[in-house]
């Protein structure tokens, strides 16, 4: 089955807002990242970005087909955003799968 032959999934991408405090240019640049990704893999895309309140959390949310091109994504990201991890969750919204970029574990 070919990506395009797969069903689109939403899934959402979020940086901590102690990430995005540690490393101010970090937002601006994955909205341009993930615009470039868009170009390599055309079953990505980006629907929307926004800010929640609640959490501080900055979101994108993305659709893409199959699995791998998420996991695929942040593995990329690593070599071009200073180091973090990554916290997979179940979207406040419900339904969709949130990976978080946050900072490092110290230690």
């Amino acid at each position: 089955m070919q990506p395009s032959d797969q069903p689109q999934r939403s899934i959402e991408l979020g940086v901590s807002p102690q990430y995005a405090q540690m490393h101010g240019w970090v937002v601006h640049a994955l909205t341009g990242w993930l615009s470039a990704y868009y170009m390599e893999d055309p079953s990505f895309r980006v629907l929307r970005r926004f800010h929640e309140l609640e959490t501080g959390i900055e979101v994108w949310v993305c659709e893409h087909a199959g699995d791998l091109p998420m996991k695929r994504l942040i593995a990329r990201l690593r070599t071009d955003f200073p180091p973090y991890q990554i916290h997979e969750r179940a979207s406040p919204s419900g339904g969709t799968l949130r990976y978080l970029v946050d900072l490092p574990s110290p230690g």
